[in-house]
């Protein structure tokens, strides 16, 4: 089911890339060309917001949601999932040594950057109480992390769950660390 599902994501991102990639009549001029595509520009002020607006909404995600720009995750996430995401937030992000986010952000380094974020990702909305010690989740990067519960308190892979949202298309809990990747 992960990978039907992560594989219908992948197919979404294609099929916007060839809509976006589509020429533009030299009349509709650079307005047309700047236009932006995909799920993430759809504007909706009534409905509930998707992972990615409400990361967009919080003053401490804007390195997660720069490097979901970077990495050109926006639209996937925006998607009907559904997702769990662990977003770290900006504080998490600067416990890595100096340097690292800034390299990460460099178009060189965009495919690592994907995976760095969907290590983060897994498919289904799983809140905090659906969550269970010694859980293995099976991560959008084809790898796993696993939960482990301390009194009332949750992690994934160490970094400690400090609240949730629920999103359109799943859960978003904010996370106090970026998870690291298994060694392969």
């Amino acid at each position: 089911m992960f990978h039907t599902s992560w594989s219908r994501v992948s197919l979404s991102l294609a099929v916007l890339a060839t809509v976006a990639c589509t020429a533009v009549p030299a009349d509709q001029g650079a307005a047309a060309a700047a236009a932006p595509v995909g799920q993430a520009s759809v504007q909706d002020n009534e409905s509930t917001p998707d992972v990615v607006k409400v990361a967009v909404g919080s003053k401490d995600h804007t390195t997660l949601v720069a490097a979901l720009q970077a990495g050109d995750l926006v639209n996937a996430l925006a998607n009907a999932g559904p997702f769990t995401v662990f977003a770290p937030t900006n504080a998490a992000f600067e416990k890595l040594p100096k340097g690292t986010v800034d390299d990460l952000l460099k178009p060189a380094n965009k495919e690592t950057l994907k995976l760095v974020l969907q290590h983060h990702v897994t498919t289904s909305a799983l809140s905090v109480d659906a969550l269970s010690d010694g859980q293995v989740l099976g991560m959008a990067d084809n790898t796993s992390a696993t939960v482990t519960k301390k009194g009332n308190d949750t992690f994934i892979d160490g970094a400690k769950i400090l609240g949730s949202v629920k999103a359109s298309n799943g859960m978003v809990h904010v996370i106090d660390a970026v998870i690291a990747r298994p060694k392969q």
